[in-house]
């Protein structure tokens, strides 16, 4: 929005209220910023929410700027890059070059945790010790206080495997957690921080997949969606349905899951 204001002192135009012809000007100078579709309807819904939280009349759904949306997505395209996926084969080599010290201990429970669970970044960081129930063969139910789909806060819980919860407690018995986040960030002194930066989870798989000696250009591919990817593959190849594959990783539109499996190989 900020962004527009600007563009609108520089032209004849009003940013507040605006008109269609000045939202659609502004959308037309941003083909040359090369940018990707995305971001053009970040700037659209920026617009939009400031006008309609003034109580103006929002102009993003007049016509003119609609067709002129839809010339710029015809040019630009509208298809997102994709994550890569976090293989079994890749999992178990970054599992692999964990070390037996905290940052290590903490590392292993994160990856086995993101990949079995298929939860987001935001969401992983966001568990709590307190809402972890656990069973007597180890395995467990942890409660997801709240998640992208879920923002009334009612809650999920989700199964975990035995192997998962003794990589979790390996890292809760050595750092004598017993509330408050699950993960956490770690300082160089070896003092265990509050709370780890959802951030910091895509730095650390890229660290890991460095340790691993994968080549580099995978590395760069790597980002905090790629345990999602893949685990979602798996589901597919193991037989899930899509309804059960949104439902595990809390996806609300079947589109954003095809797109995810969509590179899946059928079985012969």
């Amino acid at each position: 929005m900020q962004e527009f204001i600007r563009f609108c002192a520089d032209k004849p135009f009003e940013a507040l209220p605006a008109e269609p012809e000045a939202v659609a000007t502004f959308l037309l100078g941003a083909l040359n910023q090369g940018i990707k579709s995305s971001t053009v309807k970040r700037k659209v819904s920026s617009i939009s929410a400031v006008h309609r939280l003034l109580s103006l009349t929002d102009p993003t759904k007049h016509p003119e700027v609609r067709i002129t949306q839809r010339k710029i997505y015809r040019q630009l395209g509208t298809r997102f890059d994709q994550a890569y996926p976090v293989t079994h084969t890749l999992l178990e080599k970054m599992l692999a070059v964990c070390a037996s010290d905290l940052h290590g201990l903490r590392n292993r429970a994160l990856l086995q945790t993101a990949y079995e669970s298929m939860r987001r970044r935001s969401e992983l960081v966001a568990l709590r010790v307190e809402d972890i129930e656990w069973n007597p063969d180890h395995s467990l139910s942890i409660l997801l206080r709240r998640s992208k789909t879920d923002q009334s806060g009612q809650g999920k819980w989700i199964q975990l495997s035995a192997r998962v919860g003794r990589a979790l407690k390996a890292w809760l018995n050595a750092t004598n957690l017993e509330f408050g986040y699950v993960f956490r960030g770690i300082r160089p002194s070896g003092e265990v921080t509050q709370s780890l930066c959802d951030s910091r989870v895509r730095r650390i798989y890229k660290l890991l997949t460095e340790k691993a000696n994968i080549d580099p250009e995978v590395i760069k591919q790597i980002s905090g969606h790629s345990m999602r990817v893949d685990a979602a593959q798996d589901q597919l190849i193991a037989g899930a349905s899509l309804p059960q594959i949104m439902v595990k990783g809390g996806w609300s539109k079947p589109d954003t899951v095809m797109r995810y499996v969509e590179r899946v190989r059928p079985s012969v």
